[in-house]
């Protein structure tokens, strides 16, 4: 009797796996190669698991037919001045991102004051160096930008990290120059600066 309870139970287990490899629901692993040691998502397609990877967004432009060779030329240079002030843009986006998280960190009002003093200086040192050799045109991209990047208009942030009456005095002083630091950015308005901000590389 043990002996033919013993071959039942086999009977019943072999029954069970042939049951359980039937199952459609049951996960089928592809094999392993030697060379597949590389780990990536999976998703279980009715009891087939297909391995995928998400792959970076390639965009595909068609080739720019122009007009005139003076529309080509205005391109060229609005190109030349994009690429000149993108990177004081993307400074502005790093560091202004960097004093809103410092004075988040910091209760004391008297620090944050401090630590708006040390971004205003920053940013000083960094017109004196490099941002007054900018042209009109150039800076007024440049606002443009800095509006595209941070979410607000460099007049909003001075208002904010310096006061109304400062930001009032700044635009007074801009516009006497040719600027006005409430200029907004319109992708659609400005759609040949956000194609060449798209293929210039900055973002990759």
């Amino acid at each position: 009797m043990k002996i033919k309870g013993l071959f039942f139970l086999c009977i019943v287990m072999i029954c069970s796996i042939s049951l359980w490899a039937q199952d459609p629901t049951a996960p089928v692993f592809p094999k392993m190669g030697k060379s597949d040691t590389i780990r990536v998502a999976s998703t279980n397609d009715n009891g087939v698991m297909i391995p995928w990877m998400q792959l970076n967004e390639v965009s595909i432009y068609a080739a720019r037919i122009w007009k005139s060779p003076a529309e080509q030329a205005a391109y060229n240079r609005l190109r030349y001045n994009v690429l000149k002030v993108m990177p004081y843009a993307l400074f502005a986006k790093r560091r202004y991102e960097q004093l809103e998280q410092d004075i988040a960190r910091t209760p004391e009002k008297k620090e944050q004051k401090q630590l708006v003093k040390q971004c205003d200086k920053e940013i000083k040192d960094m017109f004196n160096r490099e941002i007054k050799e900018l042209t009109i045109t150039q800076g007024q991209i440049l606002t443009k930008l800095i509006d595209r990047e941070v979410g607000r208009t460099t007049y909003d942030i001075v208002k904010q990290t310096k006061g109304g009456f400062a930001a009032f005095s700044y635009q007074i002083v801009a516009r006497v120059v040719g600027h006005n630091l409430k200029s907004t950015y319109d992708p659609n308005e400005d759609k040949d600066i956000e194609s060449i901000i798209r293929t210039s590389g900055f973002y990759q």
